[in-house]
């Protein structure tokens, strides 16, 4: 493989924990990717304001010294470039969505899911009928907005219908905290999911990759839930603020989650059930899917997130290297697959 300028897209256009917690995964990332016989790595970094600015690195120093450009200037900057590959890093919805529709303007092609497929999958009620038209098991729900009372019978799940790592997630067991939840998630979303409560079982998370055509299950990650001290997961279960203001992760301790034993009779089942939502939803490179297993065995689809930030401690990069695939080896193949499925398309 010839050297490839790789641009590695970070911050928000929404605000500043999206922007935060897009330079955490994508600091890890440079740091454990970084191959100078084979990368040559560039940092677009995106604010709030929706200035661009190109550092050296994702410090906070190298960023304040860097000068910021309005999108005009950032076009112009990226056409000279001759990147070959981008790898998105950011995780709100614009981020998700208008950005990469940016650079399929430009030409250039991008490891990931397209702006449709992730503006489905940010949206958990269509990308939960979606999948159900499927034939995948779906909890019983109704979206609400405001004003909208809700039917379904308790015990139930409210969650804003597009926030991540379970911002203004309640599960609801009596009627009389039915107005506290709703005004908790609408606070993260104009539209709020309430479904009926899948009893545990466990909860578990199932990445798919593609390569070399075909689609492949990689190792379960299981979550601690408990059916009586902790029935779902919350935000603090997944993310937290340091002292001096910065994000860790708060899932990777091998406590709060781990990686489920191959031969577990789950795995294959889940990873069945993962992959029929993988090609349902029109997912390419790669996609990762959490799923509600009842007492009996049977996995439920609970929601879709579609990105991976290639650093060690993404959940994508810990499956694969549980299955015996290195870090490096996991981005080579997201590459490769995104540069034949570039060509496949301007062959077309």
């Amino acid at each position: 493989m010839s050297l490839l300028n790789i641009l590695h897209l970070v911050g928000s256009a929404h605000n500043d924990f999206y922007c935060d917690l897009s330079r955490l995964y994508a600091q890890d990332c440079l740091a454990a990717t970084a191959d100078h016989s084979l990368y040559n790595f560039q940092i677009a970094y995106i604010t709030p304001d929706r200035q661009w600015r190109f550092p050296n690195s994702l410090s906070r120093e190298d960023i304040g010294f860097t000068k910021p450009i309005p999108l005009f200037d950032a076009i112009q900057f990226l056409t000279v470039q001759n990147i070959d590959i981008m790898l998105p890093q950011m995780f709100c919805i614009p981020g998700m969505t208008q950005y990469r529709a940016l650079f399929d303007l430009l030409k250039i092609p991008y490891i990931g899911n397209t702006p449709d497929i992730m503006a489905i999958a940010a949206h958990k009620a269509r990308a939960k009928a979606i999948v159900e038209a499927a034939g995948v098991k779906v909890p019983r729900g109704e979206l609400l907005r405001q004003g909208d009372v809700p039917t379904i019978t308790l015990p139930a799940v409210i969650k804003p219908v597009s926030s991540d790592n379970s911002l203004g997630v309640t599960l609801v067991k009596e009627a009389t905290e039915y107005d506290a939840a709703l005004k908790k998630a609408f606070e993260y979303a104009s539209e709020v999911i309430v479904e009926e409560f899948i009893e545990l079982g466990r909860e578990v998370r199932c990445g798919i990759i593609a390569k070399d055509g075909e689609l492949m299950g990689l190792p379960l990650e299981e979550y601690l839930v408990d059916p009586h001290d902790k029935p779902i997961r919350n935000h603090a279960d997944k993310l937290q603020q340091t002292e001096d203001g910065d994000l860790r992760f708060a899932a990777k301790d091998n406590i709060k989650s781990w990686i489920v034993d191959p031969n577990d009779p789950i795995t294959e089942k889940v990873q069945q059930v993962a992959k029929k939502c993988h090609a349902a939803l029109g997912c390419r490179h790669y996609s990762l899917f959490d799923f509600r297993i009842d007492p009996k065995g049977e996995p439920w689809f609970l929601e879709a997130g579609l990105y991976c930030s290639f650093a060690p401690k993404s959940v994508i990069s810990s499956m694969a290297k549980a299955a015996g695939i290195p870090l490096n080896d996991l981005l080579i193949t997201a590459i490769n697959e995104t540069l034949s499925s570039n060509k496949k398309a301007l062959q077309n």
